[in-house]
């Protein structure tokens, strides 16, 4: 089964957290990879996402480590949908 990685980034532009993380995250942008599989009709090629990451630091951030942190992209599309709240 073929399957891909597309890489996004998002912004915050208030500190923000996410389940299962330690604690919050500053504000910044950050590289989110969404992997997907593909799913194969008779006559169309569609992709159902079978994970996604999230890069911390954020982009231009310093931190001790680098590392991809496994998350669930519904909770981050309700804390980008908070961080828009005024």
């Amino acid at each position: 089964m073929a399957s891909r990685t597309t890489q996004t980034v998002v912004h915050f532009s208030a500190p923000f957290s996410l389940p299962d993380f330690d604690t919050p995250q500053p504000a910044g942008d950050y590289r989110v990879d969404h992997d997907e599989e593909a799913i194969e009709g008779a006559s169309w090629l569609g992709w159902r996402r079978v994970g996604a990451f999230i890069h911390l630091p954020g982009i231009g951030m310093r931190g001790p480590t680098q590392q991809m942190v496994p998350i669930n992209p519904a909770d981050l599309d309700a804390a980008l949908e908070k961080d828009k709240q005024p």
